[in-house]
């Protein structure tokens, strides 16, 4: 696996510089109200639809949930990528003995509260149009190897465009409980309610 060679400064520059790409890219980002426990590193499980899921990741990590930004990717895309390496991505091969690694090498940055880990449970590109969450389980391997506190985190994006030429990205939050509190299954059927709920949500937003 390729570790994360995260540089402090390189990471705020470009926390700083997609920002300011995102905001071009989009007619507006909106973030639902949520608040990261304190004292607790956050593992962010996202959905992936996009070319864009990793940015998204890393403006809720900089600007909404002020932790230290890593990201799983896979191996062939970050030595695609490798500036990514150090603006605190980490790779995974699946299928591979070093899969296990970069699991427990995720679950070590999060036994620093001060850390969050975006994360694809999905394991593949789906339309955020789907209404159901396949979550792999290599998630359950990287939950039971942190010893830190954690708080699991769902994170959910929809795509709406309304009355602009751009569309507007609406992400919606939820608390899935901490490490080692909860349940495979458990977490899985949460995830499946949290994404049932954002989409009904998303039906009502405000444009």
């Amino acid at each position: 696996m390729i570790p994360a060679r995260r540089i402090k400064w390189m990471s705020n520059m470009f926390a700083q510089y997609m920002r300011y790409r995102m905001h071009r890219a989009f007619n507006r980002i909106e973030v639902m109200p949520f608040e990261a426990k304190p004292g607790h590193s956050v593992l962010l499980l996202c959905n992936h639809f996009s070319w864009w899921d990793g940015f998204f990741g890393n403006y809720l990590a900089y600007w909404h949930l002020h932790r230290n930004n890593y990201i799983m990717m896979q191996h062939d895309h970050l030595e695609k990528r490798w500036l990514f390496n150090y603006f605190g991505g980490f790779s995974i091969e699946k299928g591979t003995r070093e899969m296990v690694r970069s699991l427990q090498y995720a679950a070590g940055l999060l036994n620093d509260p001060g850390n969050l880990v975006v994360v694809f449970p999905q394991g593949e590109l789906i339309s955020n149009h789907a209404t159901e969450v396949t979550i792999e389980r290599g998630i359950d391997r990287l939950i039971k190897n942190i010893k830190g506190p954690c708080q699991v985190v769902y994170s959910c994006v929809l795509i709406d465009y309304f009355e602009s030429l751009k569309p507007s990205a609406y992400i919606h939050l939820f608390d899935c409980g901490v490490a080692g509190e909860i349940a495979f299954d458990d977490l899985v059927n949460r995830i499946n309610t949290y994404h049932q709920q954002a989409l009904v949500a998303q039906v009502k937003v405000e444009h």
